[in-house]
């Protein structure tokens, strides 16, 4: 949560942190001319409790007996590169957030995979539906999973400012080592780990991007109904696909990486909820399993080992959704009211459909349905 105000020594000095975060996310480090700041800036230094001290990791070290295997040299660097490094599962944790993060009983877990760059998502999802708060009686936190910019110089500006992040709010993980798409699967993993010994006790998980449009409201209802300490994990469920093998696509995954034809059933890695029984059973299956590229697949294949299914929920919608009228908006904020998640957003349209839904004083049409069929016909209007 923000900082109060009473821990800066002049007013002007807030104006002053954020504009040199904005700078810092756009490459500037110098304050802007037209704000004397001068000596009274300072980042404050919260009093956090004193983290666990842990040995550094052993640098991992590529395996290049990789690079024997037939057709290896013909492969995208990106590909070449998870060959190489999968088996690197312990990296530096540069930043962590507060001990007592998970102090409380935690209902919610709101664990958003963010790019090193993302500072003006990050911001825009702190102020609106990640923001930690009560909910219906009960406690949100909220986490950020980030690596470092494969760029070095990119990497220490970036790595600046997410120091100053981790500071002034304490929602910052971040370990050293490359964050890329084909590195998410490794995100994921780090993630599950660090929730071993310092959150088990969140009854449930959002695990989503940051640029994903979350109704945490709807969320708390629909997971009130549902027992933590059971199988959950629902998302946008997908089934009978396999590898794309046209080197083109974001999500080429060669016969070099799997012989395999045929994914196990998974949920898009844009959103999806599952509860902390189903957390602890991925932690069990992910040691057990290669590291695979795409991070949605490979959780899939963890609930496999487990002997679990995903399951769908009509209400989240990783791949958008359609307006059912070409007379009404697809960003109607009705079309929205009941859904649990929608991807994607950016962040000025994150902070007007938030402000919409908090209206309490919207009144829609007929209501959205969570099946295969229309959204309905919404009439959006405010009493």
């Amino acid at each position: 949560s923000p900082l109060p105000t009473s821990r800066w020594k002049c007013k002007a000095t807030l104006l002053c942190f954020q504009a040199i975060a904005a700078g810092v996310a756009w490459g500037k480090w110098s304050l802007p001319e037209s704000t004397d700041c001068g000596h009274v800036f300072q980042v404050p230094t919260l009093a956090w409790p004193t983290q666990p001290s842990r040995p550094l990791p052993t640098p991992c070290r590529a395996n290049t007996s990789m690079a024997a295997l037939p057709g290896f040299s013909g492969q995208p660097q990106q590909v070449r590169d998870f060959l190489l490094h999968k088996h690197c599962r312990d990296f530096q944790l540069l930043q962590d957030v507060p001990l007592n993060k998970c102090a409380e009983p935690v209902f919610l877990l709101l664990v958003i995979k963010s790019s090193p760059k993302n500072y003006e998502r990050r911001e825009l999802v702190r102020r609106t539906w990640g923001s930690e708060r009560q909910v219906k009686g009960v406690q949100l936190r909220r986490l950020f999973l980030v690596g470092t910019a494969p760029n070095p110089m990119e990497a220490h500006k970036v790595n600046r400012l997410l120091a100053m992040e981790a500071q002034a709010h304490g929602d910052i993980l971040q370990w050293n080592f490359h964050d890329s798409f084909f590195n998410l699967t490794l995100k994921q993993v780090l993630f599950l780990q660090w929730q071993e010994t310092r959150c088990t006790n969140a009854s449930f998980v959002l695990n989503g991007d940051d640029d994903v449009f979350a109704h945490t409201d709807n969320m708390v209802s629909y997971l009130k109904d549902h027992n933590p300490d059971r199988h959950l994990f629902v998302g946008h469920l997908i089934r009978n696909v396999g590898p794309i093998r046209v080197t083109w696509s974001k999500y080429y995954v060669p016969k070099i990486v799997t012989e395999e034809e045929r994914y196990p059933p998974y949920c898009g890695g844009g959103g999806f909820l599952l509860s902390r029984f189903t957390a602890a059973a991925l932690r069990r299956a992910a040691p057990k399993l290669d590291l695979f590229p795409i991070d949605d697949v490979f959780l899939g294949m963890c609930l496999k080992k487990e002997g679990l299914e995903p399951a769908s929920h009509g209400g989240i919608r990783t791949g958008g959704i359609r307006s059912p009228s070409g007379r009404i908006s697809s960003f109607d904020p009705c079309l929205y009211r009941e859904l649990l998640l929608v991807h994607r957003f950016l962040p000025f349209e994150m902070l007007l459909m938030w402000d919409a839904l908090s209206q309490p004083k919207l009144i829609c049409g007929k209501q959205i349905q969570h099946g295969q069929g229309t959204l309905g016909e919404p009439s959006p209007r405010y009493a």
